[in-house]
């Protein structure tokens, strides 16, 4: 197994859409594509995935996942909402997504504002969830280790593949029931 610096490194953890990236002008959705490729393709598990596509995009707006689209163009706004769904899609279903988004859709159809402000509150922490992440699988592949030195096996490679996989994936687990307790209680409130 490659070292996990190694590993983490080809996660592509500092690529993510920012303000900057986006254009002054509305997008066409083969341009939204394109910007997405273009950022986030060094995060694909392989070459061929795509990270999102005019099906998605279409799928997401029929779920009024986005506020209206204006002759068949994207805004930033949009753009930023996209970069939302694509972050949250790994983790919660399309309607914990619709949730989530519901409010802040309904803000900026009233023109609320406050898209922008939220986005780079996402991208702050964004940076320093990427440095506690790398931290944090440091600690854990170390914990491995030692968890290693109980296993008398010659076969130490593949029980620590085997012990770091689901020590990692238990973590992910962890966190996206967290996440979805949050999503109902979001939905509690919008309810009530």
């Amino acid at each position: 197994m490659k070292e996990i610096d190694a590993l983490i490194e080809g996660l592509g953890l500092e690529k993510r859409l920012t303000l900057e990236d986006i254009p002054n002008i509305d997008l066409y959705m083969d341009q939204v594509t394109q910007l997405f490729e273009n950022i986030y393709s060094e995060s694909k598990r392989d070459p061929e995935d795509k990270i999102l596509t005019k099906t998605m995009i279409n799928n997401y707006s029929k779920a009024k996942l986005l506020f209206p689209i204006k002759n068949k163009k994207y805004s930033k706004e949009h753009l930023l909402m996209i970069s939302f769904i694509y972050q949250l899609k790994g983790g919660l279903s399309i309607n914990d997504i619709k949730a989530v988004l519901d409010k802040m859709n309904a803000k900026f159809e009233q023109d609320q504002g406050g898209l922008a402000e939220v986005y780079n509150g996402y991208l702050s922490l964004h940076d320093k969830n990427s440095a506690g992440f790398k931290e944090n699988v440091k600690t854990i592949d170390n914990m491995v280790n030692q968890e290693l030195d109980n296993i008398n096996d010659n076969d130490q490679e593949y029980f620590r593949s085997l012990l770091l996989i689901t020590t990692l994936v238990n973590q992910s687990n962890m966190y996206r029931k967290l996440a979805e307790k949050l999503v109902d209680e979001l939905k509690e409130v919008d309810e009530g």
